[in-house]
Formats: C-alpha cells, structure tokens, sequence
C-alpha cells in the first residue's frame, strides 16, 4: 500500500491538489485561481476548459513539491462546487459554452414559470429541493434551449452533461477515448433530478424539465474505485471517492452520527446536519439532500442550509469597492470601530437561499447614518456572515428537534478571529475550528478514496485523526445579542422583492 492519499479539491475560485498522509496531515499542497466570467447582470460563468487545465497543473505542481511520484499514492478523492453545470461534446471533449455557475440566476423566470403548476416545492417530496435558480437541473435545460444546436445535439447522443466532478473524472480517466462517464449520488442529488429515496434519475422530472437521459451520467456511492487516471502525474492511481464540497466537509469534520453538523465558511455558507439513514421532509426552508453513501453500505441523509454570498462578500468588498487590499485586511478594518455602527448588510446578489428561497431579493444596506465609515462596512460584512448562520441554524433545529451544543466550523473564513467570536455571540453556543481548518472538503474526499481502496481501515480510523485547534465561547450580553438579531431580521425584510 501507497504511503499517501491524493485528493482534488475544485472551488468555486480555484482548484487545488492536495496530497494526505495517514493522520490527515497534509504533504504538498497547490493551488490555481479561475477566472470569474460576469456576461451580465445575475449571470455567472466559468470557463471549464480552464479549470481542467488548472487541474492537471495542480496535481503536476504539487507532487513535484513533495517529491513524488504516482507510486506513493494509493488513491485519488475528488470534490468539487456542486451544482455548476457543464454540457460538452462526447467526441472532440469540448464544452458547448461556458459552464453556468450554481450563484448564476439566468434561469429565475423559468423556476416561476414551473411553479406555476404546483408551486415552488412541486419536486420537494422527491428532490428535497424547492423550485429556484440554484440547482443543475434548469440550468441544462436552459443551455439546451439557448445554445444554438444544442438540444438536437443531445437528442442526438453527442452531448453530455456534468457538473464538475463528472467533468474531470471523465478526462482524468481518458475524456473521448473511454473515459467514464459518472457522478456520485452527493452531486447528483444537487441537480433537482435525482429521487432522494431510489437513488436514481426521476424521470417525471426529467421529462418535465426536457432533458434526455443520454447526457446524464451514471449515479454511483461516494465511496468506491471508479477508474483508473491516465494523466502523467498521477497515471495509474485508482480514482475512489466523489463527494459534492459541503458533504466532503461533514466527512472531513467526521459528522458521522445524526445530529452532527459542521459549518462551511467559503465563497458562500454551507450548514449540513447529518440525519442518519432518516430523510427528514423541511418544513422550514432548508434543503433535504445527501449525506455521503459510503460503498454498499445505506446512504445517509442531511439537512442543509445553504446561503450564497459570505466570502464573496469580502471579495466584493475588495474587488468591487477597494476598501481593503487583500481578503484578510477586513479584519482589521472592521477591528478598527468597536461595532456596526448600526450597520447591516445583506448581501441577496443573487437572491437569498435558505431558509428564505428569495430569488428576486437583492443586496441591501440598511442603518446607514453620517457617522458610518469605512471600518462599520467592514464589521457588518462579517457580521452578515453569522446572522445568515445563524439564521439556517435555527430551522435546523426546529426541523430537526436537535439542539446543537457546538457548531463545528471549517473552510478559508475560520482564520478570522473576530468573525468567529461573532459567530458565538450571535449563536449563544461554542464554535469549534479543527486542526485541519481550511483543507477540510479535500480531507473528505481523501477520506472517502481511503476507505474504498483500504488506506484507511473504518470511519474509527478518521474520527482518531479529528481534534480540535480552537474553541470560541459566547460573551454578548443577551439583550444585546437579541436586540442586533432584530435588527438583522428588519433589515433582511428590506431585500424581499426587489425584483418584479
């Protein structure tokens, strides 16, 4: 057996490689940025030829770091953004158009218009998901609609579709000349076209939604040896593991045993409770979706609150309005006042997820007095981050019956202090950052690879590898603490309906 354990971790801003030894410590590490394509208002893209060749780089780049070849490795894991919607040619590999974006909300009239006929959640018993612009399923369909060609191509057999992972397995393991065509049953549940419960494409909705089954991928564990890569850095290694980034997450942090959960803090905010074998149906405004299924053994179920824009936020706060140089200054801008100033910013870009499901909501700045400035923006950007938490977490345990008694977070935001500190305050509960804090969707994809080829022996083996690095205990005043989530609250109000 190989000493190490790979691992492909595709973002929503970039890709990385890394690789794992058998304590989840990491060994070599790169890491490329993807352009971010803006063709119009709503409308977000990636250019997916790009992001395969930022993959092969990223594999080449780190295994040279560690001095490796692909003997040491005894497995590839993937995870990647879920949702973001490819649709390529089977024969020359090449996508139709830029792939659609899960923040992209081009498809917002389309969701109205097939809720029309038995309302938002029309699918919600089968999918777990409501009616809106986040999943794959209207995306395909609108590629297939408005890519010149496209629908007789698909209905053609020439077409296929994919989100991320089934894209890069399927050149990974040969692209046109045999490669495999799949994705495990965490992605496929993000498409609004898989039944939660058979596992399986529904064919009601596809038929509904008018995409042919041919461009689908076949739906597979998350846990198992699919194939075999035929890429020079890694030739020969056996691909083991699929999981969509947030369900890599609840793997990595070890969420094993229902009522576990874990909070994501990256480009968006990703709150997933493990629920066991149970589905629980919402009824609060989060989504029912997969756990993992981990080889034969039964699937396991989640609740998620999924919420759009945190880290992009202060990217935007960057990009968009260059009051800090780099993501990381806003911590000490929003460290230079000593609150909000009764700020608050709800940043609905692209609408709101859970548990509002608003997508004609729009950003909005409320509480602005002359005595704002610069370091109140600051505050209120991460602020939103914990109000929008807490927010999901709240429907979670109403849907669930659990009471959480810490939250377990993880992903490139938890190095912020101050925003974790918040982030207790406005709970009113500890949060927890592990050792591996800002690795942890690719130490789950590592995890579920491990354990389809034998690198690691059972879920036991990965619990021994999860300990904590920090833990972050509540001290706001309840009054204070009660009257600032109001405050939140009114504000949210303020960005329903923007849109007509």
């Amino acid at each position: 057996m190989a000493d190490y354990i790979g691992a492909i971790d595709q973002g929503t801003t970039s890709t990385r490689f890394i690789v794992f030894d058998r304590s989840g410590r990491t060994v070599a590490i790169s890491q490329k940025e993807h352009k971010q394509i803006y063709p119009k208002p709503g409308w977000v893209e990636h250019n997916a030829d790009e992001v395969w060749q930022n993959t092969r780089a990223v594999m080449a780049e780190a295994m040279a770091e560690g001095g490796l070849g692909p003997h040491d490795l005894d497995a590839i894991g993937i995870t990647n953004q879920r949702e973001t919607t490819i649709v390529w040619n089977r024969k020359t590999g090449k996508p139709i158009t830029n792939a659609i974006v899960w923040q992209d909300s081009r498809v917002a009239d389309d969701a109205q218009e097939f809720a029309k006929s038995g309302g938002q959640n029309r699918f919600r018993s089968k999918t777990g998901l409501p009616l809106t612009t986040y999943f794959s399923g209207l995306k395909i369909r609108w590629i297939l609609e408005h890519v010149a060609g496209a629908r007789d191509a698909a209905l053609g057999g020439d077409l296929l579709f994919g989100t991320i992972d089934t894209f890069l397995v399927w050149h990974l393991t040969g692209g046109s000349k045999g490669g495999i065509h799949i994705t495990d049953v965490t992605n496929a549940s993000r498409t609004q076209l898989m039944h939660l419960e058979s596992l399986s494409w529904d064919r009601e909705i596809l038929d509904t939604f008018e995409i042919p089954d041919t461009m689908l991928p076949t739906i597979r564990s998350s846990s198992e040896i699919y194939g075999i890569a035929n890429e020079p850095a890694v030739q020969d290694v056996a691909i083991a593991g699929i999981l969509g980034d947030q369900q890599a997450a609840l793997v990595g942090q070890t969420c094993f045993e229902p009522g576990e959960a874990k909070n994501t803090y990256g480009t968006g905010c990703f709150l997933l409770m493990n629920t066991g074998t149970r589905k629980i149906e919402s009824k609060s405004g989060l989504l029912t979706t997969m756990g993992y299924k981990l080889g034969d053994q039964p699937a396991h179920y989640a609740l998620e609150g999924s919420i759009a824009i945190t880290g992009a936020l202060v990217q935007w706060l960057r990009d968009n309005l260059g009051l800090i140089e780099k993501s990381s200054d806003v911590e000490k801008l929003a460290r230079s006042v000593s609150d909000n100033g009764g700020v608050y910013f709800v940043p609905a870009f692209s609408g709101l997820y859970a548990p509002y499901w608003k997508d004609n909501a729009r950003g909005v700045i409320a509480g602005l007095t002359r005595y704002a400035n610069k370091g109140h923006f600051a505050r209120a950007v991460l602020e939103a981050t914990a109000f929008q938490t807490r927010d999901v977490l709240e429907a979670m345990e109403k849907d669930s019956g659990i009471k959480l008694d810490a939250l377990r977070a993880d992903g490139g935001m938890v190095t912020n202090d101050l925003l974790m500190q918040f982030q207790a305050d406005i709970l009113d509960k500890p949060v927890v950052r592990p050792v591996t804090k800002d690795a942890t969707t690719a130490l789950g994809a590592a995890y579920a690879a491990g354990l389809a080829s034998g690198y690691f022996k059972d879920i036991k083996d990965l619990r021994a590898n999860w300990s904590a690095d920090r833990t972050w205990k509540p001290h706001l005043a309840p009054g204070k603490r009660d009257l600032m989530y109001s405050l939140w609250k009114r504000a949210v109000t303020k960005s329903f309906d923007w849109v007509d």
